[in-house]
């Protein structure tokens, strides 16, 4: 069953999370450290230092790393809160690819794994990256595409490819790297991003800038892993990358929900305050509509993330549930971000409000963690399979 209000104990985190990135995130927007590729960690560290102080860093990981052990449906709530600011989640250390990746060391990993890389992940002391997509021929949209090799080296494996659109691995500790083991198929490794072999070999220009480290494009040439850097089991790749994948493709939808709903904040109190022709924007029937139809994409996307964190919490993959809150959240928090910018007209498209960032950002989002054309068909497939990819009530 789902509820559309918070419990008490999440409504008064959401109130938490709302005053923390008003005082503590919002007026760091405009600080120098803010780079082209993304915040620097010097920025990166300061904010999570103030989350940390607040009792709010990482608040999705288990207890024993410091966190609060939160739901699916929790994590909805706290995540849009987060990123109402685009630094908001990278303070409460909930960002993409490091929430992803303590998701699945908490998921599949070991004892030693957890000790070395999950807690100092954790505890923000380290970044990491998570290491799949490759240039053409390689795994874009298609995972069977996968060409980077693994081979049994001693008592460990040699790594051999290349990789891109490898976020954060600028300045990353380590890597989750998936590469086809001989004889076994697809299989996740960690690699200390240290290692010989491994280079970075540059970071590529995008439309958003709100990662440390940007998006790179990263060599492995002959990188000895030792067999205990193994993640999980051999040849179980594909599944622990489902396993990652529907609740972090999620996590993008909540932190995004939280930047639309900003960008239409901020339309709606220029709509209120700007007049022209003889009354305020927003009474104007044409900017009224948008505003409207923000309203009904935000409400729309919140119930489809609502619904997929309570399929996921019922402990299912929720696939299905995943890849349409995707698209359906992708499309409707891009739509918000346009008419903001239409609404506030020449200050829109300029650095004079948040307004512009938060649309370059919001637009990358149709393409990453599977761009709507790949869920849509992935959609289609179950419906021709099974004939309908909802239960009936």
């Amino acid at each position: 069953m789902i509820a559309f209000e918070p419990s008490p104990e999440h409504a008064e985190l959401r109130r938490r999370v709302q005053r923390f990135v008003a005082e503590a995130v919002i007026p760091l927007e405009r600080d120098s450290r803010r780079e082209a590729h993304g915040p620097t960690d010097e920025l990166r560290c300061a904010l999570q230092a103030r989350a940390r102080e607040a009792g709010l860093l990482a608040p999705q990981v288990a207890r024993e790393y410091g966190g609060l052990a939160l739901s699916h449906v929790g994590r909805a709530i706290v995540f849009e809160e987060a990123g109402y600011s685009l630094l908001g989640p990278l303070a409460l250390n909930i960002a993409a690819p490091d929430e992803g990746n303590m998701h699945l060391l908490e998921a599949i990993a070991g004892p030693a794994h957890r000790e070395r890389w999950l807690a100092p992940l954790a505890a923000g002391a380290i970044r990491s990256c998570f290491c799949m997509t490759e240039p053409p021929p390689g795994a874009g949209s298609d995972p069977s595409m996968l060409a980077s090799r693994a081979v049994r080296d001693g008592s460990g494996y040699r790594i051999d490819g290349r990789k891109w659109f490898i976020t954060g691995a600028a300045g990353a500790a380590f890597a989750i790297v998936m590469a086809n083991l001989e004889g076994a198929g697809p299989t996740m490794f960690i690699a200390d991003m240290t290692s010989d072999g491994i280079a970075v070999e540059r970071t590529m220009d995008s439309l958003d800038t709100c990662f440390p480290g940007g998006h790179g494009v990263v060599r492995f040439d002959r990188v000895y892993v030792p067999a205990d850097d193994l993640l999980g089991a051999a040849g179980e790749g594909y599944r622990y990358a489902q396993l990652r994948l529907s609740p972090a493709r999620l996590t993008h939808c909540m932190r995004w929900l939280g930047a639309a709903r900003r960008a239409h904040d901020i339309a709606l109190g220029y709509a209120r305050r700007r007049e022209a022709f003889g009354r305020t924007l927003g009474e104007h029937e044409a900017i009224g509509f948008m505003l409207a139809d923000n309203d009904i994409d935000l409400h729309v996307a919140r119930l489809a993330i609502w619904h997929c964190a309570s399929a996921l919490d019922a402990g299912g993959l929720a696939l299905a549930e995943s890849s349409r809150a995707k698209v359906i959240v992708a499309e409707a928090v891009g739509r918000v971000a346009d008419r903001a910018v239409q609404i506030l007209g020449g200050q829109g498209v300029t650095g004079e409000t948040e307004v512009a960032r938060i649309y370059a950002d919001l637009r990358a989002f149709r393409i990453y963690d599977g761009p709507s054309e790949v869920h849509r068909y992935s959609l289609a497939r179950r419906l021709l399979r099974k004939g309908s990819v909802t239960p009936s009530p």
